[in-house]
């Protein structure tokens, strides 16, 4: 179990990627599944005001923060959270846990192929089994164009998931479409971790680059991805997330000055008392 801190409204765990992976490896160990949830900006600002989302994220086992914009806030409000744990992230460290740990891992996600060609999920599943070569692959599926994550056919998928007993499922849908499948597949996988993992998948086949590190640990790998993807993203970076960013930023330092001012004026009265 972990601390957690709210930010928009959604609890977050303060734990390190690298104790979530001990806490996820301690937990396959004793027959026990649980979700991973990794909002950045734009899931806490869908989830403030839809409260269907927030209870999707709020559902999950572990909810850890992908954005450095979550990282500030934590620590204006001054409980500060450790790091920042990204799917991007996870799908790599994760898979050398399994490795280790010889857990078959299974992927979720991806355009699916054409004219006999490997779909995403299967390209990355080739990608991380030459990466760690004792990981078990059980399998991919990459989801017809179109699909309905909360209603559509998944039989093929379940039925793909009970054969080959994955210990871990990455799925990446986007949100909410990966959480909305993945709250209809624990039925069938109950001691599975399932990770909604964004983007990783199309990272880790190769589909897409990824933001060099120094642009990550400055917290601008959104303008990197606003470059490669200007038509798509324009509109929700710059006028969806950044001006609720800013916000963000802006309440949780007046959080912290409103407390520590309630604070200082309790400390005065008890010592004028």
């Amino acid at each position: 179990m972990t601390g957690r801190v709210s930010l928009a409204g959604l609890d977050f765990d303060k734990i390190s990627e690298a104790d979530l992976i001990r806490q996820v490896a301690a937990a396959i160990t004793a027959g026990s599944g649980g979700t991973i949830v990794t909002p950045n900006v734009d899931i806490c600002r869908r989830a403030r005001r839809d409260p269907a989302s927030r209870a999707l994220v709020q559902s999950a086992s572990l909810v850890v923060p992908d954005g450095m914009p979550l990282l500030w806030a934590s620590r204006l409000a001054g409980d500060p959270l450790p790091e920042r744990v990204t799917g991007a992230d996870l799908i790599f460290s994760l898979s050398r846990a399994a490795e280790t740990g010889s857990w078959p891992v299974f992927l979720v996600g991806g355009l699916p192929g054409t004219d006999g060609q490997p779909g995403v999920a299967e390209l990355a599943a080739g990608r991380l089994a030459a990466r760690f070569a004792g990981l078990k692959v059980a399998g991919a599926y990459s989801p017809p164009d179109r699909f309905d994550a909360a209603a559509g056919d998944i039989s093929e998928l379940t039925g793909l998931l009970e054969a080959s007993q994955p210990r871990l499922v990455f799925v990446g849908l986007g949100f909410p479409k990966q959480e909305l499948l993945i709250a209809r597949l624990r039925a069938v996988l109950p001691q599975a971790w399932f990770i909604g993992c964004g983007a990783a998948i199309p990272f880790a086949a190769g589909q897409v680059s990824r933001a060099p590190a120094w642009v990550q640990r400055i917290g601008m790998e959104w303008s990197y991805r606003l470059l490669k993807e200007p038509r798509r993203l324009v509109r929700r970076y710059l006028a969806d997330d950044l001006p609720f960013a800013f916000w963000l930023l802006a309440a949780s330092g007046w959080h912290r000055l409103r407390r520590d001012r309630a604070t200082s004026a309790s400390s005065g009265s008890g010592q004028a008392s």
